[in-house]
């Protein structure tokens, strides 16, 4: 089953090396196959390269789809940290 979920990048720096990094961790964390889509590009979220690839600036909306048995939480855990502006101080 998959699962999707439109997000918004709200952290001032976007999709930067240290932000690529904490999702990426998160990432490999969950029996799942989560990739992140923004406009024509794709990149798998276990690979922080891929991410950083994507150039998701503040307010650009990506689209997070989970494939797998822990779909579910790891679409959880990728929300609250995006949302949560990656725990980064502004």
């Amino acid at each position: 089953m998959t699962l999707e979920k439109k997000l918004t990048i709200v952290n001032k720096l976007g999709l930067h090396a240290r932000a690529a990094t904490q999702l990426a961790k998160l990432a490999n964390q969950f029996d799942a196959t989560i990739t992140l889509h923004q406009g024509e590009k794709e990149a798998f979220a276990n690979s922080v390269l891929a991410l950083m690839m994507l150039e998701s600036s503040q307010g650009k909306e990506v689209l997070l789809k989970c494939d797998g048995p822990d779909a579910q939480n790891a679409l959880d855990a990728i929300e609250h940290l995006i949302s949560n502006k990656f725990n980064e101080d502004e």
